[in-house]
C-alpha cells in the first residue's frame, strides 16, 4: 500500500499541490487505489496529527480539505509531504497483497533455493518494478504474473520462478 514504513507507521500519499482556493490538498496516492483514503478520520504530516475534513476521490489523485489548511496559501506549505498512518489503521491488503513496506528487505530466492539477492525498492508502475541488491550490483525485474510465485512476509522471503525471472531481468 504505501511506499515507506517505520515500525509503526505506514506513508500513504504525498501531497503534491494546493487544489483550488479553499485550502484543499491534491495527494497522489501510494496506494492500490484512492478508495483506501475514504474512511481516514486523520492522517499525521511531518509526525503532527491532522484531521481530515473532506475526502475526494480522483481517478487518481485524492482531493483532501485537512483541518488547519483554510486557504490556499496555507495548502501551499504542504506541497512535497508525505502523510503517514499509524500502522495499527492500516486496513488489511486483503488476499495475496501485501505492503510494499513489508517486502523490503526480503530475500529473492528461486523455487530451488538459490539466494538472487534482497529487495531493496520497489516503484509502482503499470506492473511494479523491483529493484534487487546482488553482492553491490543492482538488478531490475517486473512482478508480472509467473515470475513470482511465493511470498512469505513473515520469514522476508520472496520466491521466483528462475526461467521466468531470468527472461524479464535486467541486469
Amino acid at each position: 500500500m504505501e511506499k515507506n514504513l517505520t515500525e509503526k507507521t505506514l506513508t500513504i500519499g504525498v501531497i503534491a499541490k494546493p487544489q483550488g482556493i479553499r485550502g484543499e490538498v491534491k495527494v497522489i496516492p501510494y496506494t492500490d487505489g484512492c478508495e483506501s483514503f475514504s474512511g481516514l478520520k486523520r492522517v499525521f504530516i511531518d509526525g503532527e496529527e491532522v484531521k481530515i475534513l473532506s475526502v475526494r476521490l480522483g481517478a487518481d489523485a485524492v482531493f483532501l480539505g485537512l483541518k488547519g489548511v483554510p486557504d490556499r496559501n496555507a495548502a501551499e506549505l504542504l506541497r512535497g509531504k508525505e502523510l503517514t498512518i499509524p500502522r495499527e489503521e492500516a486496513p488489511d491488503p486483503g488476499e495475496g497483497r501485501f505492503y510494499i513496506a513489508d517486502l523490503l528487505g526480503a530475500e529473492i530466492v528461486t523455487e530451488e533455493g538459490e539466494l538472487l539477492g534482497v529487495l531493496k525498492e520497489i516503484r509502482q508502475a503499470s506492473a511494479d518494478i523491483y529493484f534487487l541488491d546482488r553482492d553491490g550490483k543492482e538488478i531490475l525485474f517486473p512482478a508480472v504474473k509467473g515470475v513470482i510465485t511465493g511470498v512469505n512476509v513473515a520469514e522476508k522471503r520472496i520466491t521466483v520462478c528462475k526461467k521466468r525471472f531470468d527472461e524479464v531481468a535486467v541486469i
